[in-house]
């Protein structure tokens, strides 16, 4: 199995690495990671059994994540979409599926909307609405700026690109096919918002809870979720 490392460059002097793992076939796919994340991990065993299944799979860093430029406290929802936009316009595939995790779910919504090559939408406990990141903002709007257990914090730059981006927008536009899986017991996003998506999106999709599971999967639940996600790719 062939990983090269990639260096793509987005805006401002500023690049992301990416992973391309290599399949001798056309069909692609590219992960996108959480909000306080990154392409290592999971991605890896992802991106890896997506070569075993015939696809060629994309793994990058946000900018301010891993391995790529950036500081991120500076990025925001448009940025994250610069970055997914400018990693698929290097690789440049005739059409691909995007993965997203969490945060990286809505950077999927929305760039679906946008880029015609994309032909699925794949996600696991996804930001849909705009309300899962209400406690968030409220600590901005008290304390100036929030700050979470890894250092990264965000201030109010975020929100105020964050709500140009309301998923209504998706509702009325995305019409390519979905699958989304959620975690019965999420704390963090929850499966509420899933369900409300599932019933308003105007397009195929597919919604499976799965019991017992939060917003981190078990590694259980995380071989039962790619066992569903190539399944279903290869039926839409």
């Amino acid at each position: 199995m062939t990983e090269t490392d990639v260096r793509v460059s987005v805006a401002d002097d500023e690049s992301v690495v990416a992973v391309h793992h290599e399949a001798p076939s056309d069909d692609w796919i590219a992960f996108c990671h959480g909000f306080l994340s990154d392409k290592t991990g999971s991605y890896e065993h992802r991106c890896r059994r997506a070569v075993e299944r015939g696809y060629n799979a994309v793994r990058f860093d946000f900018r301010g994540c891993g391995e790529s430029d950036g500081q991120f406290v500076e990025q925001t929802l448009s940025d994250k979409l610069a970055d997914l936009q400018a990693v698929v316009d290097h690789f440049d595939p005739p059409s691909l599926a995007l993965f997203g995790s969490s945060f990286g779910g809505k950077v999927a919504f929305h760039t679906a909307v946008r880029d015609e090559r994309v032909e699925a939408v794949v996600t696991r406990a996804p930001v849909t609405y705009n309300d899962a990141f209400d406690e968030y903002r409220s600590i901005v709007a008290d304390e100036g700026e929030c700050r979470f257990d890894t250092g990264d914090r965000i201030d109010q730059r975020f929100f105020d690109d964050f709500d140009a981006y309301p998923f209504a927008d998706v509702e009325a536009s995305l019409s390519v096919p979905v699958a989304i899986f959620h975690g019965d017991t999420d704390d963090s996003v929850p499966v509420d918002f899933s369900f409300e998506a599932a019933s308003n999106l105007e397009t195929d999709v597919l919604l499976e809870t799965f019991a017992g599971e939060g917003h981190r999967f078990s590694r259980d639940a995380e071989d039962r979720l790619l066992d569903r996600t190539f399944h279903w790719l290869e039926t839409v």
